[in-house]
């Protein structure tokens, strides 16, 4: 069944001075409650839907109703993504060439550094809002970095994520107003390298099954 709306898995203030108390009480209780609230009210009437979780649904969006499916994309997408992104958040944990993910990020993008950049790149040309991801590619068993706009998954499109920046206005102007880039540079920051490791590890495991 979908996931409940669950406490952030942290402090707010946990992410200071990168993203700040403030910005991370509006994201967490506002938008992205929001977006679940919308989720739940649009499915009431779906109990088909109630029984898959949230993943599930944005994997499978052929069959569900052309009356809701664009609402489900973008509420159901809105409280994914947060979701996800909340948990690959957290100081202190570095990047470590030797790990899995990090051998990956060499052979795919040569260093860290470029890998970065390319992420970085994609982040700050983004128009508009939408989000940009790390993920493995279960055609190719690759990883790449892309764009989705607003609220589209990259579930829905074959992807499996693996580090996502939420590059939406409200993820950070309280605190950096319209300095994207400075949001982006810091963002490396916070990225909790061992959840990322975890992530790609069961990732490698289903593209392989």
């Amino acid at each position: 069944m979908v996931e409940e709306f669950l406490p952030l898995p942290y402090a707010y203030d946990s992410l200071e001075p990168y993203i700040d108390e403030q910005t991370m009480k509006i994201h967490h209780n506002k938008h992205h409650k929001g977006y679940y609230d919308k989720l739940m009210k649009i499915i009431e009437s779906y109990p088909e839907l109630q029984e898959k979780t949230i993943e599930e649904i944005l994997s499978d969006l052929v069959d569900i109703s052309e009356e809701i499916r664009q609402q489900v994309i973008n509420f159901g997408g809105g409280f994914f993504h947060h979701t996800f992104f909340w948990d690959i958040l957290k100081k202190d944990v570095p990047f470590k060439k030797n790990s899995e993910i990090g051998r990956e990020i060499i052979n795919k993008f040569g260093r860290f550094e470029d890998f970065k950049e390319q992420f970085s790149n994609s982040a700050g040309n983004l128009f508009g809002s939408g989000w940009t991801w790390l993920i493995l590619d279960k055609a190719t068993k690759q990883l790449e970095i892309i764009q989705t706009k607003n609220q589209n998954s990259p579930l829905s499109i074959e992807k499996i994520p693996l580090i996502t920046i939420d590059v939406w206005e409200h993820a950070y102007y309280l605190k950096y107003k319209n300095k994207r880039a400075e949001y982006i540079e810091n963002f490396f920051n916070i990225i909790n390298w061992k959840k990322v490791e975890d992530l790609f590890v069961k990732a490698q495991e289903k593209v392989l099954a």
